[in-house]
């Protein structure tokens, strides 16, 4: 019996999700303020994603093939963006890194530049002001700003 797309997917993430569980458990923390502690957000996550993996799993959906290569190679060129933005926050920044992730998406699904950039920039600076401001999450500025604060 050959197994559909989905149901590979699922496994996967079924993997995926028994990996973040065990990980979440390990974490230690020397103090907390928070009752719940920092356990629950990333074993939760992983509990909805198992059970979201089950269903692909059990049922999958009708159309069971893999993409066409056009769709493939744009999937792979996301992973590859989703990639480069986590080695690069640090270093460039949020905003930068985010501008430049959001216009390499949106070049990928066929954006013009002019889109593309404009969504970068309302995108990254938007998110930036509500993490920092509205939330009060501190984000890196990136070493490269370092020189000019």
């Amino acid at each position: 019996m050959k197994l559909a797309a989905d149901r590979w997917l699922g496994v996967f993430l079924i993997g995926l999700a028994a990996f973040v569980a065990v990980q979440a458990l390990r974490l230690e923390v020397p103090f907390s303020y928070d009752p719940v502690g920092p356990k629950a957000f990333p074993l939760g996550l992983a509990i909805l994603l198992a059970a979201l993996s089950l269903v692909l799993v059990f049922k999958p959906g009708a159309n069971g093939h893999w993409p066409d290569r056009a769709l493939a190679v744009k999937l792979l060129a996301v992973l590859g963006v989703l990639l480069v933005y986590a080695l690069l926050f640090t270093r460039l920044g949020f905003v930068a890194t985010s501008l430049l992730a959001i216009v390499a998406l949106a070049r990928i699904f066929a954006a013009s530049w002019g889109k593309a950039l404009l969504t970068g920039v309302l995108m990254a600076m938007g998110s930036y002001f509500l993490f920092t401001h509205g939330l009060g999450i501190s984000l890196p500025n990136g070493y490269w700003l370092e020189g000019l604060i």
